[in-house]
């Protein structure tokens, strides 16, 4: 078993090296999610079950079973001492958020500019977790404080989605950018949790926490986007 060392008691060179890991498994993460997404999309039956998701209550259903797997994912990636079972977790996490954005996916690709909304979606996705993660570490302010808002903020989309979904409701343009925001709070928040919380050896779930916030934020950078077209 790997001894539990917090981040905050770490040499100036095994903090870089712990940033370093995390941000790597971050990318790792992204390129695994394109790959397995690729696949997806390319496979019809699941681009099917995913679509027969999407209507009504199936959504929910969705939404509920995509909860319950990131669950288990993230319990297994920060809980256990097993390092395989980490990236076990890690990749479960992985999965199941490329499962779920089968459906915006294919319907922006089927948009008259679709391709390129996906590509300007992902560019700015990438630019302001970059400019977020580089707000953390320039400033050095702790944004645990967010913890709170985070959470109280998603109970509340997670109530109008559901709402939504059951009285046939558009949430609109203006929830989108709501959740923008709750996403970037949650990118703050997260890579305090980088410099302040985790061991020097619990970089992979470090790396979920940050690949989790950057996929709630390119979700809705992507619905804003398509809703242009």
């Amino acid at each position: 078993m790997e001894n539990f060392i917090e981040i905050t008691e770490t040499t100036d060179q095994q903090k870089l090296a712990f940033y370093k890991k995390t941000y790597t498994h971050v990318a790792y993460g992204v390129l695994a999610f394109i790959l397995i997404e690729y696949f997806f999309l390319t496979t019809p039956a699941i681009v099917n079950a995913a679509l027969s998701l999407t209507g009504g209550k199936m959504w929910l259903l969705m939404l509920g079973g995509f909860m319950l797997v990131t669950t288990v994912a993230e319990k297994m990636a920060i809980n256990s001492q097993d390092r395989n079972k980490q990236y076990l977790g890690f990749l479960l996490y992985i999965i199941a958020e490329a499962f779920i954005f089968v459906p915006i996916l294919y319907i922006a690709m089927s948009l008259t500019d679709g391709a390129n909304i996906i590509k300007q979606a992902a560019v700015l996705t990438l630019a302001l977790f970059t400019g977020l993660s580089g707000v953390v570490f320039f400033t050095k302010t702790d944004f645990s404080f967010l913890k709170n808002i985070i959470i109280i903020g998603g109970f509340i989309a997670i109530g109008l989605i559901v709402a939504g979904t059951l009285f046939g409701f558009d949430l609109g343009l203006w929830f989108s950018v709501a959740m923008v925001g709750l996403a970037a709070a949650s990118i703050l928040y997260q890579t305090s949790k980088l410099t302040e919380i985790y061991s020097q050896n619990q970089y992979v779930a470090a790396a979920l926490g940050l690949f989790a916030s950057l996929m709630l934020l390119f979700w809705y950078i992507l619905r804003i986007f398509m809703s242009r077209d």
